[in-house]
């Protein structure tokens, strides 16, 4: 009998998001892009996930890629829309038309620094103000829901 294939789910990291560990290190740290995938990468294969990661300051590069995953069958969608957060209307009307469940994930508490996500009404849920935990938190969310 063989197993069934791990499910797909879409990490999608939002503008300036190539700047992590650079970028105002005061509010998100000094760890990289490159280093926080590398973990994400070990944890999703620790929960049986398959994660394909992608990386765009381009708000339509990115509602091409989700729609390409929704369309492909990926499960689910963990997405930091970092500078598309509060302009990213478009992004939100994407998400909105999706099957896969999208979890919308920040470093920061966004509210804490009096910003709005016009994208996070269009998730199922939204993890805020916990770090590059915040990333950890959203995916093992993500996994419970695609499970149940």
């Amino acid at each position: 009998m063989s197993e069934s294939p791990s499910p797909k789910v879409l990490c999608l990291q939002g503008a300036n998001m190539e700047y992590l560990g650079i970028r105002q290190p005061e509010i998100y740290g000094t760890t990289d892009l490159q280093t926080l995938h590398a973990m994400l990468l070990d944890e999703a294969k620790g929960l049986g996930i398959d994660l394909d990661i992608r990386v765009s300051n381009i708000e339509g590069e990115a509602i091409g890629w989700i729609y390409e995953c929704d369309r492909a069958g990926y499960a689910g969608l963990l997405m930091n829309p970092a500078g598309f957060s509060y302009a990213g209307y478009a992004l939100r009307d994407c998400l909105r038309g999706i099957r896969m469940p999208a979890v919308e994930v920040h470093m920061s508490n966004i509210e804490r620094r009096a910003m709005k996500s016009v994208t996070a009404e269009a998730c199922v849920g939204v993890v805020t103000g916990f770090g590059l935990r915040s990333y950890f938190h959203g995916l093992r969310a993500l996994t419970e829901r695609l499970r149940t």
